[in-house]
């Protein structure tokens, strides 16, 4: 099991590397997701956003678009691995856990961080999720 402290991580390597470790075997945490970097213009970012909040179907039929952060890193992942919905890429989905902030339970536990420098305009993930 490994705890990623994704504070400052660009988001798309983030998923990259854990969607990586997850097919090989290994069960990973995903903590302060909340504060995960995107890079590119901030404007064309939140009109991504938008666009996919605003296209969703009926309540029980999708395509649904997740609103917190925690869900948003989860999605990003999921679209890294393998058809999610059967085989090898559902039990690599099940082994990831995401989550805001640092729950008490991994508060002492050694985490991971995954921080370079970010040379292009990024912002936090925390400024495009609906509150």
């Amino acid at each position: 099991m490994r705890i990623i402290d994704a504070e400052g991580a660009v988001l798309g390597r983030l998923a990259s590397l854990v969607a990586k470790e997850v097919l090989k075997g290994e069960k990973i945490i995903i903590v302060n997701c909340e504060k995960v970097r995107i890079t590119g213009r901030e404007r064309k970012i939140r009109e991504d956003f938008e666009k996919k909040r605003k296209r969703v179907g009926s309540g029980q039929k999708g395509p649904k678009f997740p609103r917190t952060a925690e869900k948003i890193v989860k999605r990003v992942i999921r679209g890294m691995l393998p058809d999610h919905r059967k085989g090898r890429g559902k039990e690599a989905y099940k082994k990831i856990k995401c989550f805001s902030g640092i729950p008490e339970e991994f508060k002492n536990l050694e985490r991971q961080t995954l921080v370079r420098e970010i040379k292009n305009k990024s912002y936090e993930l925390k400024n495009f999720v609906k509150k």
